[in-house]
């Protein structure tokens, strides 16, 4: 009987050092798997610019946010999550317009001519500015300054600064502007006046000649400009 404890004691004994061979083994493959999660945390985090995170984490996250209905984008396979109702943006999170209509502002100045129908001078949406098309009328008067095409031009160009102004924006803010002509052959005396106003850095523009413009106008001009 006691042989047989030596025999068994010495036989663990002989074992301790392969298992803790194994052991080593083990945690040795451990190390190297985490090494790489840590190594593809941090490529990730040069790559894209944001902070080091848990990948298993986020896919964890995709999984719950798919079945909650949260917005997402997913870039090389990781997704980037920001909820709905959340007021602070992370990076890559889904982007858009809305069309809340809370969120639109009119803008009215008793300085440009007022509207002539059911519109707003102007419209403050998503830090954009849309400036209504503008007739070369004297606010004081609601009359066309003259039948002069360059007057009206003129008078459509303060007009619309104005405008800008009330809606905290200027000429230089203008970034696409939109020219209806009742006579095209009036385009080269309309530029000469309209590039005293966008002198440098012009925004994009259109010009069409129209049928007829409201109240016989000789030109209207609209423009958008950023805030």
């Amino acid at each position: 009987m006691g042989a047989f404890r030596e025999t068994r004691k010495h036989h663990q004994q002989n074992q301790s050092p392969l298992k803790l061979l194994s052991c080593l083994e083990h945690f040795s493959a451990q190390r190297q798997t985490q090494s790489h999660k840590e190594m593809a945390s941090w490529c990730a985090s040069r790559c894209f610019q944001i902070p080091a995170m848990d990948v298993a984490a986020l896919r964890n996250r995709a999984s719950i946010a798919a079945a909650a209905g949260v917005g997402c984008a997913s870039i090389a396979g990781t997704s980037f999550l920001r909820s709905s109702k959340s007021k602070r943006a992370l990076p890559f999170t889904c982007l858009s317009i809305s069309t809340d209509a809370s969120l639109k502002e009119a803008v009215k100045t008793e300085k440009a001519p007022a509207a002539l129908g059911p519109y707003s001078q102007a419209i403050k949406s998503n830090n954009l500015l849309f400036v209504s098309g503008v007739l070369g009328l004297v606010p004081e008067t609601g009359k066309f300054v003259s039948d002069n095409v360059e007057d009206q031009t003129e008078q459509i160009l303060k007009n619309m600064g104005e405008i800008l102004k009330a809606g905290g924006a200027n000429y230089s803010s203008v970034v696409k502007t939109t020219i209806m002509l009742a006579d095209l052959k009036d385009f080269k005396k309309v530029n000469e006046i309209y590039a005293k106003y966008f002198p440098s850095t012009p925004p994009a523009r259109s010009t069409y000649q129209v049928a007829a413009l409201p109240l016989d106008a000789k030109i209207e001009i609209e423009c958008i400009a950023a805030l």
